[in-house]
């Protein structure tokens, strides 16, 4: 990260989180004062302690010194606790505030912009990105006060027990802060590379769970096993890095260290027997010069902190600036409903990640209360139709309208509210049944609940499980069975009662008997609605009011079942085909 880079992204995170704080911050810097002051306090009392207790031996003194040594020590421990407690809580603070712009943002995102990432990265965005930014928060803001003060402090009393002393210290001190400085660079680079490693292991592992079905038929457990391994070997291998070059600092520091105070005794001494040093002044100066090396290491490696929340913020940032497309428009009115008539008039969409067009020019029109039907082979277009309709896509050309109400003109709630949506993929939570249901009209009753799973066929199983309507169905309700799901995703459809029903190849994983009462459910549900239906099986697709024959993102023909198999040869086909 260049350093233009890096200020930009400190002014940014100052600006817009920070600064809501600097009232804490200030107070943190007053305690950080105390801090500084109590430490070099502690240092300048070995010089009247020295002096007065062993060598005048003022009985007076032996009661004053300790007692003033231990007021410091609790000025500067209850000083350094309140103004730690102050920035981790800022630091944590901002963290969450991060986070939840995260979400906010992910669950307004275009759906091409979501598909495009893995999900392993927002979780490690959410998890690891913002907790980077609360540690350079919480440690480097702290420390860039408390340290510099410190030091500040310690350098003064220095100079003013002995400003030759003082000079000759110095000559060192810069050496060690070069050591450091190098190290953390070191360090910085090693950090780097970790964080991709551990995007990496954090995209395996959530691939091995999902995918642990296919991976155990296919029998590459072993292979996955390798895979995983080795990502975590390299991950490790850097964070090893990290701690050696860590430790690494010890005998160097300890190698100057040993150096500076030889040199510093070999010329106190020659300073003390001139007469320009006094024994007393002598420890008081070597405990204010051991002192100082604890910041100066400190700040030395500060920056190593800085850069790592950076590149942390950096990309917390990436996920907060994506542009989001599918917005209302100014001035975007309700929808409102008569009838729920749609049609669509030359809709051309292409998607991100391809080069064709998925629909070409599309015209079409779907009468109120009707059921319409789409088939084709896979590609052809028809779950792009679908998703045309509630807005998850926006065309790139032509009109969608409801009710003669062009969709882009319309605020989004009120098209999404009026859309109901029954997939073969279905999305359950790791909740109840209950809760799983109202998730589409939480204001409904538990009689609404019962009734919309008995419309669903769902009720019968659902009092099969261990707590009825308050079981657990696990993740993706994977405690059910897939005809299972599938009611439960239609029941929530039910329960939400809008007037235009999705159905995306609802019955195309189920078994005979599975689809047979789904099937029931599904008439129940789109009983009176417009109906838009993805047709797996083209025996469904029989009782339809109109049917859209599509093929390479084209409609090339449309009317009733009977009609296309006299009329359209790719439908009498596909028809044929399934038949045999």
């Amino acid at each position: 990260m260049k350093f233009k880079e890096l200020k930009l992204i400190i002014r940014r995170l100052y600006t817009g989180y920070i600064s809501q704080y600097l009232g804490r911050i200030i107070f943190a810097l007053v305690l950080s004062i105390i801090v500084a002051g109590s430490t070099s306090a502690i240092a300048w009392l070995l010089d009247p302690a020295i002096k007065k207790i062993f060598i005048e031996k003022d009985q007076t003194y032996a009661y004053l010194i300790p007692l003033a040594i231990i007021l410091s020590f609790s000025a500067k421990g209850i000083s350094l606790f309140l103004a730690r407690t102050n920035i981790i809580k800022v630091g944590f603070w901002i963290c969450s505030k991060l986070q939840k712009q995260m979400s906010e943002k992910i669950l307004k995102s275009d759906l091409q912009n979501i598909e495009s990432k893995h999900s392993a990265k927002y979780i490690s965005n959410f998890l690891y990105d913002a907790g980077l930014v609360q540690n350079m928060v919480s440690t480097a803001v702290l420390n860039l006060m408390k340290d510099t003060l410190t030091l500040v402090t310690l350098l003064s009393l220095m100079f003013y027990q002995n400003w030759k002393l003082a000079l000759f210290s110095m000559i060192m001190m810069p050496l060690a802060a070069i050591v450091a400085k190098s190290l953390g660079k070191r360090i910085n680079k090693a950090g780097m590379e970790s964080t991709t490693l551990s995007g990496m292991v954090s995209t395996l592992i959530s691939e091995t769970l999902r995918g642990i079905k296919v991976i155990k038929i296919y029998q590459k457990e072993s292979f996955e096993h390798e895979r995983t391994s080795k990502a975590i070997n390299d991950l490790n291998e850097k964070l090893i890095k990290i701690g050696v070059i860590q430790i690494r600092a010890t005998p160097i520091m300890e190698i100057l260290t040993g150096i500076m105070i030889a040199g510093f005794i070999f010329y106190s001494g020659t300073l003390i027997s001139l007469g320009e040093l006094e024994i007393n002044s002598f420890f008081s100066f070597l405990t204010a010069m051991m002192l100082a090396y604890q910041p100066i290491r400190s700040l030395a490696t500060i920056n190593m902190v800085i850069y790592h929340g950076a590149a942390g913020a950096k990309r917390v940032f990436d996920v907060l600036d994506e542009q989001i497309e599918i917005l209302d428009k100014d001035n975007s009115k309700e929808l409102k409903l008569s009838n729920a008539k749609i049609e669509f008039r030359n809709i051309n969409f292409k998607y991100n990640s391809t080069i064709e067009q998925a629909v070409k020019d599309i015209s079409l029109r779907i009468d109120g209360g009707t059921l319409a039907a789409f088939v084709g082979h896979s590609g052809a277009g028809k779950s792009t139709i679908l998703n045309l309709l509630p807005r998850f896509y926006d065309a790139q050309a032509g009109e969608i309208l409801i009710d003669d109400q062009n969709i882009y003109n319309c605020k989004l709630v009120s098209v999404r509210k009026n859309i109901s949506l029954v997939s073969q993929d279905v999305i359950l939570f790791d909740d109840t049944v209950e809760a799983n249901i109202l998730f589409a009209n939480p204001a409904a009753s538990k009689e609404e609940v019962i009734k919309a799973c008995k419309f669903a066929a769902a009720d019968e199983f659902v009092h099969k499980l261990p707590e009825g309507y308050q079981t657990i169905i696990g993740e993706n309700g994977v405690k059910l069975s897939g005809g299972q799901k599938q009611r439960l995703s239609i029941a929530r459809a039910f329960i939400k009662n809008a007037p235009i029903i999705l159905l995306d190849e609802a019955t195309s994983s189920l078994d005979t008997e599975s689809e047979s009462k789904v099937q029931g459910a599904l008439k129940q549900l789109t009983k009176n609605k417009t109906t838009l239906v993805i047709a797996h099986r083209l025996s469904t697709t029989q009782s339809a009011d109109k049917i859209f024959v599509m093929k390479k993102g084209k409609i090339i023909s449309s009317g009733k079942h009977q009609d296309l198999l006299n009329s359209c040869e790719e439908y009498k086909n596909l028809y044929s085909k399934q038949l045999k």
